[in-house]
């Protein structure tokens, strides 16, 4: 029994356990004007979330790699050629009790005015990679309280509804964009990439 449930086990792929979604999405750099700068989407009313701002990317379709779901999107959002999209690698993601999101750094190898976004997508601005190192963003805090059902079964807890229940909470950046907004999810795989660079002693000079 115990060999049948070793060889169960070795050959398990661990995953995130939960209900999670799983999504994938590029960090586009893109030259303007001789300049590296940071390509982000602002979502359309067409789409859930609209107005928010966020990467190219989305859902992780059956079979499909989470490299080839952020390149497939980005060529969907963006109406470019895959051959446009050159792939650098893939740096942290984010596990949260709803998505696992995937995050691909790549260089657009095409002109910003060139490019014509789907109906997905409201409109399109870059932020120069030199303000992102340069500029950290600010996070603020955010605390999310537990609500029961009325019939949550308290008496199955030790000290029933003075059980010492954790609360959520978590930190969100916002970066300090005029007439921008960049926040949340993709501020943070934006903050993330920075650091990685400067980590290693990236320099634009």
């Amino acid at each position: 029994m115990d060999q049948h449930i070793k060889h169960i086990i070795e050959n398990y792929h661990a995953e995130p356990y939960g209900d999670q979604r799983y999504y994938s999405v590029l960090l586009p750099l893109i030259d303007v004007d001789g300049e590296t700068h940071v390509l982000y989407e602002v979502r359309s009313h067409k789409v859930s979330q609209p107005g928010e701002t966020s990467f190219p990317g989305g859902r992780v379709e059956e079979n499909e790699s989470f490299e080839t779901a952020a390149v497939r999107e980005t060529v969907e959002e963006l109406n470019v050629d895959p051959a446009e999209i050159e792939i650098f690698g893939e740096i942290d993601y984010v596990v949260s009790d709803w998505a696992v999101i995937h995050c691909f750094v790549g260089r657009l190898n095409v002109k910003l005015e060139d490019i014509q976004h789907n109906e997905e997508v409201e409109r399109l601005f870059t932020v120069p990679l030199a303000y992102l190192l340069e500029n950290e963003p600010k996070y603020y805090t955010i605390r999310a309280k537990s609500l029961f059902e009325d019939e949550f079964p308290f008496h199955m807890l030790p000290n029933g509804p003075n059980y010492k229940f954790k609360h959520s909470v978590h930190k969100t950046p916002f970066y300090n964009l005029p007439n921008e907004n960049l926040w949340g999810y993709t501020a943070n795989l934006t903050h993330r990439f920075s650091r990685i660079l400067l980590a290693d002693g990236f320099n634009l000079k």
